[in-house]
């Protein structure tokens, strides 16, 4: 076990590389902010510092290091060359607030981002501004919102969800003061189009879908269902979490959607995770460009400029103090920039390439897929209700048993519609090899669960950490850490 680093601290050791250097002058500064009492810092060496950060880096389980299925979440490699071409002093050193006229190359770089992302969206008008997948989820709510309340349209009080969406779906049309209704979807993984007709109407503001679905297939009726959400005067939202399957092949503009969001992290590589900064683009069809919120980037004879809340007066208004993560923005740009359009088309050729070969080989192996008759897109969904039933070995066990084999473990038990749910997708940067490592991982463990359950029941064994009780964990959560003289340090 790693110790924490207090507990490697030794009275009297210290690193005096790292202080300032005494004829730095300190007296200009009040005594107000100047501490009273030295403050609790581990007393050790660089060399030991430096280890046990590393140490501790080396205990995750990341995409650098390790096959990482995470279904609907899209966790492929970042192209080290898009970070460092992000850094560069002319992007990372301007301050936001400079004049449109001190930041024309960056302008020009985002101005070029919503242009492909238009493009391959097959929206009207593109905003940077969310900051997040969910902000621009729920900036693509607001704006259905604002369009109605436009309108003077107010009996729409409803937002249609079908029972397979993203749990943030729903959550985020309450938030936009919506009432949601759920859509049930059929066995076969389509929406239910005989239940949606009966509860389109005069109260519906929008539809929120996510194509190819959470099911892992392409919504077939697609067509029939934004006639049948027009035609009742809603609109259609597109949840862009599941854009690696179609980047470059179709464009939910042509599906008849009014507003999606992007979320930068997925399908645009760039770091995803970890509590860090986003980025969650949104676009619109004709009738919502004015609704778009602020600031926003155009272009006028070469010149590119930004517009604020006084340039659209009907803006949804500002998401965040500036105009979003320009750093993170940038990423996705150069990683668009160096597939180009074709390579674009790769990345969903491979990626429906991997996990339909997944797919298959799983089935043969002997695992049953949730949607038996159905083409896998980017992700496909299996079921181990059947191991559950002949020995006990659940969805969990499998996955905590994945990660002593050195795999991430999938997507468990979501979509709830699917018993002891497994969501794969091994996006398109994953290599045979990988792949054939993972079915060999899945076919251990399905004999280990069948000669040996208790193994599996209480895995991971090769981990820093054994299983942990989760319940406890959430209601007695304690991360502090006391010294010998009962201060703490959180």
């Amino acid at each position: 076990m790693t110790k924490l680093i207090f507990e490697q601290s030794t009275s009297g050791r210290i690193n005096k590389a790292q202080f300032l250097p005494a004829e730095i002058p300190l007296d200009d500064i009040p005594d107000v902010f100047l501490r009273k009492t030295s403050p609790m810092l581990p007393e050790v060496s660089e060399m030991q510092a430096v280890r046990h950060f590393t140490r501790l880096s080396q205990l995750n389980f990341s995409i650098d290091t390790h096959f990482y299925p995470l279904g609907s979440c899209t966790m492929k490699h970042n192209p080290r060359i898009c970070n460092e071409a992000a850094l560069y002093d002319g992007f990372s050193g301007r301050h936001p607030s400079a004049p449109d006229s001190t930041g024309q190359g960056l302008l020009s770089c985002l101005f070029d981002l919503q242009e492909i992302l238009k493009d391959i969206s097959g929206m009207n008008e593109v905003s940077l501004a969310p900051m997040a997948g969910a902000q621009g989820e729920f900036t693509g709510i607001a704006m259905i919102r604002a369009y109605h309340d436009a309108r003077n349209d107010d009996a729409r009080e409803e937002i249609l969800v079908p029972d397979a969406a993203h749990g943030t779906n729903p959550a985020t049309a309450v938030m936009c003061g919506y009432k949601v209704r759920e859509i049930p979807t059929l066995d076969n993984g389509d929406v239910d189009i005989d239940a949606l007709a009966a509860v389109v109407g005069p109260r519906t503001a929008g539809l929120m879908l996510t194509n190819p679905s959470t099911l892992g297939v392409f919504e077939r009726q697609i067509r029939e269902i934004a006639t049948l959400v027009h035609d009742a005067g809603g609109l259609l939202y597109y949840d862009g979490a599941n854009m690696n399957a179609i980047l470059g092949k179709v464009k939910p503009g042509e599906m008849g959607f009014d507003v999606i969001h992007l979320n930068l992290h997925k399908t645009f590589s760039t770091p995803h995770g970890g509590g860090g900064p986003g980025a969650g683009p949104v676009g619109v069809s004709e009738r919502l460009i004015p609704f778009l919120p602020v600031p926003r980037i155009v272009e006028s004879s070469g010149q590119f400029t930004v517009l604020d809340k006084k340039d659209c007066p009907q803006s949804i208004g500002r998401l965040s103090c500036f105009m979003g993560n320009a750093g993170i923005l940038l990423r996705a740009w150069i990683y668009a920039r160096l597939l180009g359009r074709d390579g674009m088309k790769r990345v969903a050729d491979f990626a429906t390439l991997n996990a339909n070969y997944l797919k298959a080989k799983l089935e043969q192996a002997g695992f049953e897929m949730a949607y038996k008759n159905r083409r896998a897109t980017h992700e496909f969904i299996l079921t181990l209700k059947k191991e559950k039933a002949e020995t006990g070995v659940t969805a969990m066990d499998f996955a905590k048993r994945l990660l002593d084999k050195g795999y991430h473990a999938p997507t468990t038990y979501f979509p709830l519609l699917v018993p002891e749910c497994f969501l794969i997708e091994p996006t398109e940067t994953e290599s045979l090899e990988e792949l054939d490592g993972f079915i060999g991982a899945m076919q251990e463990i399905s004999k280990e669960a069948a000669e040996q359950p208790d193994l599996v029941k209480s895995a991971p064994h090769n981990l820093p950490i054994r299983r942990l009780d989760d319940v406890r964990a959430a209601r007695q959560l304690d991360v502090v850490w006391k010294n010998d003289l009962g201060d703490s340090k959180k």
